[in-house]
């Protein structure tokens, strides 16, 4: 392909992206197909000579498109959402045009810097305390700032392995010889409650130290009280308390942990205090959301994905660290090919000893693209229609009497199931449960809404998440008569 084909393609791929975009409301949100679909439509051995970009292009309608469940429908409310918006596809493109590698400054400048700026961006945008930026308010560089991981999983192991290296250094500064610390670290113990996400626990298996799952209160949030007494009995056993992470916006019900509470806990054991926002961070571009985060301004790293509900496309997920040392000391690995700026260092990162892979995308391309192009005011204008649209839907499931909110409707999230008095019963039954079951059966198999189920207290519970860029009162209408439909059906059979 030369670049006169390249310039006729591409624009017949913009129209084609437009036109999935147009009707995207119209295909089944979930993808139909069995198990190894592909494999029987596709030969089994890479073309010997160049095909045509028609055959593709076919290929694309008739094999690859029944196998995708349309995440960008207006009617997909399965799981959190994966925000995509056209300025963040258009800085993609941008990026993909440069195609860099930027593990350091030197590889392209503006790569680095932009990310710089662009995350200071973010963290003022959400309220975020200024330890957390990277360019201090005279002007000159902190030793805070701001990084754009790939998920929220790497952002959590990343912290874990600057966390291990803080607390190695606190124990070394004690008197504990070297040795015994390396003896140590297999007693170092992580923090979560049991609605925190899994990357904590798989970031305990990565880097060789024990995981406390506690459990959470009545609200399914971790309180200081529960997290004290978990860490009183591991110390009393030998173990070493080294980080703990706080939920702002849990996945089952987007709950927020009691994040000042753990504050004071972590403060007093020197442990890192990680916040895990990864849904629910982008509600703190509202400032009626941030009395709700009280308590991370004293944290050591803030994690949220613009990615998730922020318009930008997949995977950009923002990690701030209010003191860049550690995971510097703890990831950074000089080789002579991968030169160092000399002299003035300033504004300089090597991003490369921020995260776990060496090589990395100008990501900060397409959150500067979203955030210029819809600006604060639209930013917020998308977080609001969506919490507006959860609260109405709530509303009317409330006003319908056959349901029950199982926690509180904060953000986008409504969790919600059929009370049991509508079966005759008067508390959570292997009838129930097996009632809600077939309820998301049913609307999955009709598929022209797609949710899910999960798990709360044992209950079997039905989890609406409201986010899609696209999604019109006119989706949650919808969504409200196939509930309705299939509830009647469920319950009569």
């Amino acid at each position: 392909m030369d670049v006169n084909e390249f310039r006729r393609r591409g624009k017949e791929m913009i129209d084609t992206i437009a036109d999935y975009y147009e009707t995207l409301d119209q295909r089944p949100p979930k993808s139909a197909v069995g198990p190894g679909y592909l494999y029987k439509l596709i030969p089994h051995e890479a073309p010997e000579d160049p095909e045509t970009f028609e055959a593709i292009q076919d290929d694309i309608e008739s094999k690859i498109m029944p196998g995708m469940t349309h995440w960008q429908s207006g009617n997909f409310f399965g799981w959190y959402p994966s925000n995509s918006s056209f300025p963040g596809m258009l800085g993609d493109m941008y990026s993909s045009m440069f195609n860099i590698v930027g593990f350091n400054w030197i590889c392209s400048p503006a790569a680095t810097e932009l990310e710089t700026v662009v995350m200071d961006w973010l963290g003022k945008l959400i309220g975020l305390d200024k330890r957390f930026l990277s360019i201090k308010e005279d002007g000159t560089e902190g030793i805070g700032g701001g990084v754009i991981q790939g998920s929220a999983s790497e952002a959590q192991i990343v912290t874990m392995i600057a966390a291990r290296e803080r607390m190695t250094a606190h124990l070394l500064s004690q008197g504990v010889s070297a040795e015994e610390v390396e003896q140590l670290q297999s007693k170092f113990v992580a923090y979560v409650s049991d609605q925190t996400h899994s990357a904590t626990q798989k970031g305990a298996k990565i880097i060789g130290c024990k995981t406390h799952v506690i459990s959470a209160d009545s609200n399914f949030r971790l309180t200081k009280k529960a997290l004290d007494a978990a860490v009183t009995k591991d110390r009393d056993a030998g173990f070493v308390p080294f980080f703990v992470c706080g939920t702002f916006g849990t996945t089952n019900t987007a709950a927020i942990d009691d994040l000042s509470g753990i504050a004071e806990a972590a403060a007093v054991e020197n442990m890192w205090f990680h916040v895990d926002a990864a849904y629910a961070g982008s509600a703190l571009t509202c400032p009626e959301f941030r009395p709700l985060a009280e308590g991370i301004e004293r944290a050591d790293s803030f994690n949220f994905n613009p990615h998730k509900w922020m318009l930008t496309n997949f995977d950009c997920s923002a990690l701030w660290v209010v003191d860049s040392t550690h995971l510097v000391n703890a990831l950074g690995i000089h080789r002579e090919y991968l030169p160092r700026v000399k002299g003035d260092t300033s504004f300089v990162k090597d991003y490369r000893d921020w995260q776990l892979p060496l090589g990395r995308r100008f990501r900060a391309l397409k959150l500067w693209f979203v955030m210029r192009m819809y600006g604060a005011s639209g930013i917020r204008q998308h977080i609001r229609s969506h919490v507006n649209h959860a609260k109405w839907l709530e509303e009317q499931l409330l006003a319908d009497g056959r349901f029950e909110i199982m926690a509180p409707v904060v953000f986008g999230l409504v969790v919600f199931c059929i009370k049991p008095q509508v079966l005759g019963e008067h508390s959570c039954t292997d009838e129930v449960n097996a009632t809600n079951v077939a309820l998301v059966k049913e609307i999955q198999e009709d598929n022209r809404v797609f949710l899910v189920g999960t798990k709360l207290k044992g209950c079997d519970v039905v989890r609406v998440a409201i986010g899609s860029t696209f999604s019109t009162k006119a989706n949650i209408e919808l969504l409200v008569q196939v509930i309705k439909e299939f509830t009647s059906k469920v319950t009569a059979d």
